[in-house]
């Protein structure tokens, strides 16, 4: 059974995510005078102004991840699969291209058309506009298989394609003629690049070649070679400087002097992955570069020996996230360790808040001089850290384990560097056992101590200041078998460790004396405490979770629902929820006060963390083989979301990674009906038959109606009200929308003072209601009609009902059988008791004399009695037990 309607969590935006593996495109917009790079990131393209390098445009995301980027002076064009699109104002698709069967992997605006060549060797000329094909080249495979594509400058309607054979074609796509066929160097052609010379090409080949051809004369004018295999991007400068640069694939850049025709100089891990696109901008010493690890940089040559340095750069995790947990209260930046080795801090505000605490290192003079590719002094990637902002600007404030190795290293936020020490116990300082390593790391809410579990059991505890190890957790280690999670409480009054054995100890942090040890039904994987609460989650390796109170130290929850190993927990700041995140690639919100499954969704990939901000508006998720980090936005705080439990036939549904830009929430509207769950709660008049209902109107309208008279003397003005001197000037008119003139009074019509006002009174609305619910018996007409109305009408109403008052005795008693009617079915329970009470005190003396008005009121009192004990001991018991509450210590 599928829940109608959106979940707890929605997708909210990717953060980290800047460059992958598809080559950049750079614009120029006349009227802004500026220069833009669009950039694929997966299924987005994302448009950067180079002036900053920040992030002005974000496109609609297509089906599946970008595979192929262009652009002209207009649209942007990517492909996938076999579909190209063109997007307009860098957002939505404007136009859709079909034809193809196989996979595009090259395209080339041109004019009012744009070329796209498929893995089948098909050539395709569609027309921008129109969407249909103008012109279909089909080459063979075996003789020319087309690689590389470029438009030659000033050669009007022609293209030159290079292939894997080694030989270049030119053709005239206008009359759709070979217009000649050049030789080539026996080797795959990778790139063709136009010089800024009219008739040069730069063409790249397999072999890291690179030959400046004239086409005109099919002359070969320069050859150049690296060493670092095929030749990924090429471009030149052309801001006076003859130079060209080159990329290859294991991200080194070589730059080349054209006139004197020689190596320059080198840029080496420009990247640390091969470079996808190289652009120098027109007329400025800037190259742009984009690569698969994630990053775009703009270098700057302002140096000597010309090379370029880092200007601006947009970088995230190189290889997927393994760690990430929210750093400080405020919610801004998220800590996130990657499989690349690094340790980076993401602002969850904006990109340019984002930096990179570095890579972890033995050395860090020597792994400076080795370089990316060679470093071996670098360290293994770090499995799990913890962090504190408390005493951050005096000393590191994280502290972090690696991957199978002894030694755990501290780092420092605001410095974003490596820190100052390096913790290892002390018998290991001189030799490092390979079997041995740290597992589980905690540091105090005072930011003084770190807490590290090992594979073998050991507890050591170091200062952060000094880096001085303080002692150990039991006479030679704390467990028997691995350490599975260490957590110290917000106090530092206790320390608790699981082994893997299957033992929880609680330990006293300053004494280091067990306190506690209490046996878990299955090998924990690992722990989690929400300091604030003192709540410990620990997982276990047969995919249960369970909630242990740290205060009496028992086990108070259990859940089990997963089919997989439990990759990661994360409590809600108020710690109510308990979200966790499974290998079977769920995403489940535990609601602790009812131990129930209240949210659970389905993602295409396994998060292999979690955490959810202090602020409470955000889950962050990390996923296997995933560069980014996608949040989740909290729904209860912003709309009506559902907190009831699921059923036990529940199927989660598959909910789609958030893009990179913010994604709104769809409302459920159309075909699709809410869930009556989702639908806002309205409370009935009455909730059961035997409960007591009260009405909603104000006291004002019923707790002085016995007392009405009394007010009424009190109000009542002392002097009399003067009469004026002369007659108003003008005729005095009736109140009402249309005026009417007062009519003037006959003095001579003397008539006697003495009225019978039985006899002139007309009967009201409640009175006519009351006479028809004689024969019908429904009082709710004259009941609504009450409770409308004021004290004072309340009141004139109610005398009116007597015979001296223009009334009768059948419409008194129908009047005590509307509030017999009110008793019986419990409802506006204190109107009922105001009403009769202001009615018996007017027409005591009618009711004493009337037998069949008696006979009612004995019935009435009869009713009063028993809803009154029944009350009175309801009321008793709610108060006892909140006596109890307030004074019993629990």
């Amino acid at each position: 059974m599928a829940r109608e309607g959106p979940g707890l969590f929605a997708a909210f935006r990717v953060l980290g995510r800047f460059s992958g593996h598809v080559p950049h495109v750079l614009r120029y917009h006349g009227r802004h005078r500026e220069f833009y790079l669009a950039a694929a990131v997966g299924r987005s393209v994302h448009t950067y102004n180079v002036k900053k390098l920040g992030i002005v445009a974000v496109s609609n995301a297509l089906p599946q991840d970008i595979t192929c980027l262009a652009a002209d002076r207009m649209l942007i064009f990517a492909s996938y699969d076999s579909i190209l699109h063109a997007f307009a104002r860098n957002k939505e698709v404007v136009h859709t291209y079909e034809g193809h069967k196989a996979r595009i992997h090259l395209l080339q605006p041109f004019g009012d058309h744009v070329i796209s060549v498929d893995v089948d060797n098909i050539l395709i000329v569609w027309n921008i506009q129109s969407g249909e094909a103008y012109l279909q080249i089909d080459f063979d495979k075996a003789t020319f298989a087309v690689s590389a594509l470029l438009h030659p400058s000033t050669y009007l309607n022609k293209i030159l394609l290079g292939s894997e054979q080694g030989t270049l074609q030119l053709w005239n796509i206008r009359s759709n003629k070979l217009l000649y066929s050049f030789p080539g160097w026996g080797l795959a052609v990778t790139i063709l690049e136009q010089a800024p010379a009219v008739d040069v090409v730069a063409v790249g080949l397999v072999s890291g070649h690179i030959i400046v051809h004239n086409i005109k004369y099919d002359e070969t004018l320069m050859k150049f070679q690296q060493d670092w295999g095929p030749i990924t991007a090429i471009s030149f400068r052309t801001d006076g400087h003859p130079v060209m640069a080159a990329g290859s694939p294991v991200g080194h850049i070589a730059l080349w002097d054209l006139e004197e025709k020689k190596l320059m100089c080198q840029m080496q891990d420009a990247h640390s992955t091969a470079i996808a696109g190289m652009t120098f901008i027109p007329g400025e010493p800037l190259l742009i570069t984009n690569g698969a690890d994630n990053a775009l940089r703009v270098w700057i040559f302002d140096g000597p020996g010309g090379t370029g340095r880092v200007l601006r750069s947009r970088m995230g995790h190189s290889a997927p996230p393994t760690k990430i947990r929210y750093h400080g209260q405020n919610g801004r930046q998220i800590l996130s360790a990657g499989q690349d080795g690094t340790l980076q801090s993401f602002s969850t505000v904006h990109e340019k808040f984002n930096k990179s605490l570095g890579r972890g290192s033995i050395n860090k003079k020597k792994s400076k001089k080795k370089g990316l590719k060679l470093d071996t002094m670098a360290l293994p990637p770090i499995t799990s850290f913890a962090s504190e902002m408390a005493h951050q600007s005096d000393w590191d404030g994280i502290v972090a384990c690696h991957q199978g190795y002894i030694t755990c290293t501290t780092w420092n936020y605001q410095k974003t560097s490596m820190g100052a020490h390096k913790l290892r116990p002390e018998k290991f300082s001189k030799h490092k056992p390979v079997d041995l390593y740290a597992t589980a790391v905690d540091i105090t809410s005072c930011g003084n101590f770190a807490v590290i579990g090992m594979s073998t059991g050991q507890v050591d505890v170091y200062n952060m200041q000094s880096g001085i190890h303080r002692g150990c957790y039991g006479k030679e280690t704390a467990h028997e078998g691995a350490i599975r999670g260490v957590a110290v409480d917000g106090l530092n009054q206790l320390v608790i460790t699981a082994g893997s054995e299957g033992l929880i100890k609680f330990w006293k942090f300053k004494m280091k004396d067990l306190v506690f040890s209490t046996e878990l039904p299955s090998s924990p994987s690992g722990i989690l405490l929400h300091r604030d609460s003192g709540i410990l989650g620990v997982a276990f390796d047969d995919f249960t979770i369970s909630v242990l109170d740290v205060e009496t130290r028992k086990i108070v929850r259990t859940f089990s629902g997963h089919h997989g190993q439990i990759n990661d927990m994360t409590f809600s700041p108020d710690g109510r929820w308990l979200i966790t995140s499974s290998m079977d690639c769920s995403i489940k919100t535990w609601d602790l006060p009812s131990g129930c499954l209240i949210d659970c969704f389905l993602v295409d990939s396994a998060a292999v963390s979690l955490t959810m901000s202090p602020t409470g508006d955000f889950l962050a998720s990390a996923h296997v083989d995933d560069l980014g980090i996608y949040l989740w936005s909290n729904r209860s705080l912003y709309s009506l979301a559902s907190l009831r439990p699921l059923p036990a036939d529940y199927e989660p549904s598959l909910v789609r990674l958030p893009s990179t830009c913010p994604m709104q929430d769809v409302d459920v509207s159309g075909d699709e009906e809410p869930c009556d769950e989702m639908i806002e709660y309205v409370s009935p008049e009455q909730l059961g038959e035997q409960l007591v209902t009260l009405s909603l109107l104000p006291e004002s309208r019923w707790k002085n109606l016995i007392n009405l008279d009394i007010i009424k003397k009190k109000n009542k003005p002392k002097e009399p009200p003067k009469v004026p001197k002369s007659a108003p000037f003008f005729i005095p008119t009736l109140p009402g929308l249309i005026p009417r003139y007062v009519p003037p009074e006959e003095e001579n019509d003397r008539q006697s003072k003495v009225v019978n006002l039985g006899v002139l009174a007309q009967k009201s609305d409640f009175y006519i209601h009351l006479e028809e619910a004689l024969s019908t018996n429904e009082y709710k007409a004259p009941l609504d009609l009450l409770k409308s109305l004021g004290p004072s009408n309340i009141e004139l109403e109610l005398r009116g009902l007597a015979p001296e008052g223009g009334g009768s005795m059948e419409v008194m008693l129908s009047f005590l059988r509307m509030i017999g009617v009110m008793l019986n079915k419990k409802y506006n329970f204190e109107l009922a008791q105001a009403y009769l009470a202001l009615f018996l005190k007017l027409h005591l003396k009618i009711l004493s004399s009337e037998p069949k008005l008696l006979e009612e009121l004995s019935k009435l009192s009869m009713q009063l009695e028993e809803t009154w004990i029944h009350l009175r001991a309801l009321f008793n018991q709610s108060l006892c037990v909140l006596t109890y509450m307030k004074s019993a210590l629990l």
